[in-house]
C-alpha cells in the first residue's frame, strides 16, 4: 500500500542527496517534499529565488528602490 508520501522527494541535508519519501531522513534533516527527484535536486535556486523575491518586496514596502536608497 502506498503511504500520503509516494512519488515525493525531499533534499536530505545530512547526505547531500535527493532521496525518495520510502528511503528519507528524519524530517529534521531534510528539505520538502518536491514533486520530483529533480525539483529536490534544484533546491537551493529555489530557494535563493524566493528569498531575492522576499528582499525585493522588503524594499518596496519599506520604499527603498533598486539600489536601497530612499525614493521621494
Amino acid at each position: 500500500m502506498a503511504g500520503a508520501d509516494a512519488g515525493q522527494w525531499y533534499w536530505c541535508m545530512e547526505h547531500g542527496r535527493a532521496e525518495d519519501a520510502a528511503g528519507a531522513c528524519a524530517p529534521a534533516q531534510r528539505l520538502g517534499p518536491y514533486g520530483s527527484e529533480e525539483e529536490a535536486g534544484h533546491w537551493k535556486d529555489r530557494v535563493e529565488a524566493r528569498n531575492d523575491r522576499w528582499e525585493k518586496e522588503d524594499r518596496e514596502w519599506e520604499g527603498e528602490g533598486e539600489h536601497g536608497r530612499r525614493q521621494p
